[in-house]
């Protein structure tokens, strides 16, 4: 009996934070113990998460385990989608040159801003009055 090798890596995306593990297989996806399809109902973000695969050619090669936590759905997908490339690395390093081409291997360096004291927000401000 073989063992199944597993390629772990993480992936960022604003406050969210996903641990994707890659296995030989079929193509399937699964985010949280449910299918892509049903934990990302924007097709834009479904789209995003397949990206590396498909930018590599191994959507029907390479199953997809991933959890995911923290920031909204947006940031999730974009999360997912760094650690699948990330993966990707570590399947086959030659797979770097379409994946950086494409993007998706840079992390996104934006965060929310915090909110400051004394004022409304991270930069509005509360409305002065002269009198």
């Amino acid at each position: 009996m073989g063992v199944a090798v597993k390629y772990y890596a993480t992936g960022r995306r604003k406050h969210a934070v996903a641990k994707v593990w890659l296995t030989l297989g079929s193509g399937k996806i699964t985010v949280n113990g449910r299918d892509v399809e049903d934990y990302f109902p924007c097709p834009s973000w479904q789209i995003l998460v397949v990206k590396p695969l498909v930018v590599t050619g191994r959507e029907s090669r390479l199953d997809a385990e991933v959890r995911v936590e923290g920031g909204g759905l947006s940031g999730q997908a974009g999360a997912v989608a760094h650690g699948i490339a990330r993966a990707l690395l570590l399947v086959d390093e030659g797979l770097r040159q379409p994946l950086k081409k494409a993007g998706l291997l840079t992390r996104d360096p934006r965060m929310k801003e915090r909110k400051k004291y004394g004022q409304r927000s991270a930069r509005a401000r509360f409305q002065f009055s002269k009198r």
